[in-house]
């Protein structure tokens, strides 16, 4: 059976980065990251709503095997196979991600194929865990001892009532708010500050106010920001919510940036009678300028960058982009400044 941890699913985007699949990347990108999910033919025990990977996802009598998650298609592909054509075809990868399912079985498998990638590979290891695997500290040190340098907490949700409406008991779903930040804690003690991120998915039913509270709450424990924005996936019970604005995209992704860069904080920012961000507390202009505030956030490389810049994570590659995977242009800043203080929905 072609499971976890001898076979695991890839992105698409690491599909074509090591030649299983063809095509290229718009703009000369690179992806930085081959991103690895753990799979199992009984899948997932989780029930969140906006998920692909949720159990109660409508497959319409598709074969599993042909499932997708962000919407692409995710290839099984041996583990054996990954670490040859990666040393072959993309020397230039910097990092490796594994990601934990809720499943009995993820984190023991997870910590495997960490051990193959660390004992096999240069690459830096990653670990996208699934919090209510992991009972204990203990699991924290076990991640570290197995390669990985950086850990990544999928809390997604802005607030514990949009948690536990669409990751817990409002999907009769195994997740719980309180037990996610005790992990992320045990995470920023075990790996350090800075080393620890927490997955945030803008457009869940937050208020903008409510998400740069949690951005900022993560911060002050310690942990970064990955920030994304929501897309509906086909056959989730979300399916046909609407993404979020690119004008509320853009404000979060600029508060993010200010507070994690460390060059203000939310007490600095004002909020209208809607939660709207209306006021960043510092001069912007720089800022945006640059650019770097808008690209992909996640786990970094050798160079300091970004290396989980997963193009295309957000957004058809027909559409704008949402999360930039290289530095944007002139003509994407100045598209970028035409964005951030439009406040239409």
């Amino acid at each position: 059976m072609d499971e976890s941890p001898t076979f695991v699913r890839i992105s698409t985007a690491a599909a074509m980065t090591i030649k299983i699949f063809p095509g290229q990347f718009n703009r000369g990108e690179k992806l930085g990251c081959l991103n690895l999910l753990i799979h199992y033919e009984d899948g997932c025990k989780a029930n969140c709503s906006y998920c692909g990977l949720s159990h109660s996802r409508d497959l319409q009598a598709k074969d599993p095997s042909e499932d997708t998650f962000i919407r692409v298609d995710w290839p099984l592909v041996g583990i054996d196979e990954i670490i040859y054509r990666a040393k072959r075809h993309a020397p230039h990868l910097q990092r490796v991600c594994v990601s934990m399912i809720t499943h009995e079985d993820s984190f023991e498998d997870m910590l495997t194929i960490m051990r193959e990638f660390r004992d096999k590979t240069d690459l830096a290891i990653s670990g996208l865990i699934a919090p209510t695997m992991m009972l204990d500290k203990e699991t924290a040190v076990q991640i570290k001892e197995a390669g990985a340098d950086m850990i990544g907490v999928a809390i997604d949700a802005a607030t514990p009532e949009i948690f536990d409406e669409m990751r817990g008991s409002g999907v009769m779903g195994p997740h719980n708010w309180e037990h996610y930040w005790q992990v992320l804690d045990w995470c920023v003690d075990v790996f350090g500050k800075g080393m620890v991120g927490i997955h945030i998915i803008v457009g869940l039913g937050e208020t903008e106010e409510e998400m740069v509270s949690v951005i900022q709450h993560a911060q002050n424990k310690g942990a970064k920001t990955h920030l994304f924005s929501f897309f509906p996936e086909g056959g989730s019970a979300m399916d046909g919510w609407l993404q979020p604005s690119y004008g509320r995209y853009r404000r979060i992704q600029l508060a993010r940036y200010v507070i994690n860069e460390g060059l203000g904080d939310m007490s600095l920012m004002k909020f209208d009678s809607e939660g709207q961000l209306i006021d960043f507390g510092i001069n912007i202009n720089p800022i945006v300028n640059e650019g770097f505030a808008f690209m992909t956030s996640g786990c970094a490389g050798s160079d300091g960058m970004v290396a989980c810049n997963r193009p295309y994570g957000n957004e058809r590659a027909s559409n704008p982009i949402r999360n930039f995977a290289f530095i944007p242009e002139k003509s994407d800043i100045k598209t970028i400044w035409s964005q951030i203080f439009d406040y239409i929905e």
